[in-house]
């Protein structure tokens, strides 16, 4: 059984899953709900609302990251277990790799894609590259 265990979790109905998943199955494991902002948003938020909207794009991705860890942290008091949250930038498959690495991390969970917008367009693109590019084992919710 895995000791450390990193929930790929960006608030999506399969994160949610994902996260309940690895409740259910890994307990006794010390559990890491891990929220990535992309900084390639902040192209999005140029190009839909302005240079203003880009200026403020860091801000509200760290209040949509204490959002999202805050459904985490619901659903897994929900069943009992602390739940440990960290917020890290860059690119999501790349962030969760890298922590994962740096932090003895026995075991990935994630849903098989992202929760909207450019992460639909390229429909399991991180969980595929984590999939191949991982040192341990990773389970992928669909």
């Amino acid at each position: 059984m895995p000791e450390n265990v990193l929930i790929a979790f960006d608030g999506s109905p399969l994160a949610e899953r994902a996260l309940t998943y690895a409740i259910e199955n890994f307990s006794d494991a010390t559990l890491t709900a891990m929220y990535v902002i992309n900084p390639i948003n902040s192209v999005m938020d140029v190009e839909a609302g302005g240079l203003s909207a880009a200026e403020d794009w860091y801000d509200n991705a760290k209040a949509r990251a204490t959002s999202i860890h805050g459904t985490a942290t619901d659903i897994a008091a929900g069943h009992d277990i602390d739940l440990k949250t960290v917020t890290e930038v860059g690119r999501p498959a790349r962030a969760i790799l890298k922590y994962a690495d740096e932090n003895d991390i026995d075991q990935i969970v994630m849903g098989s894609h992202g929760r909207s917008g450019i992460d639909r367009t390229f429909l399991g693109s991180v969980a595929e590259t984590v999939t191949r590019r991982a040192r341990i084992p990773v389970t992928i919710i669909a």
